[in-house]
């Protein structure tokens, strides 16, 4: 399914000069639905996986500060894993709040923003 995403991404080569983006539309697209899947969804995956590893091998050492230790560590890459997993939320909520904001007043954010919120 990534593989088709990506190759649906890909297909869409054709800058149209005319829309909200000025030609930057690919760039957007491989931001959106590249970039930002892989850091919302992989980041945290990994932080976990890594922080459970480090748990299992204090536990299997036997060292009651080492799994004090770990256990910090689990937690504080479990929070991490949170805010990374928030950043993309954060992000479009940002842009969309810059061009709601501006309004007439700045014309180059709306358009920003309508870009933003126009790929898919």
């Amino acid at each position: 399914m990534k593989s088709m995403m990506l190759f649906q991404i890909l297909d869409a080569t054709q800058a149209n000069p005319e829309s909200a983006c000025r030609g930057f539309d690919f760039v957007i697209r491989i931001i959106k639905n590249g970039l930002f899947p892989i850091l919302q969804i992989g980041i945290p995956i990994i932080l976990i996986v890594l922080g459970t590893l480090d748990l299992g091998k204090a536990v299997i050492s036997s060292d009651d500060k080492a799994v004090k230790e770990a256990q910090s560590k689990l937690i504080k890459r479990c929070i991490y894993a949170i805010l990374v997993f928030f950043i993309v939320t954060l992000i479009n909520l940002l842009f969309t709040m810059v061009g709601n904001i501006a309004g007439d007043s700045a014309p180059g954010l709306e358009d920003w923003s309508n870009c933003w919120n126009s790929i898919d």
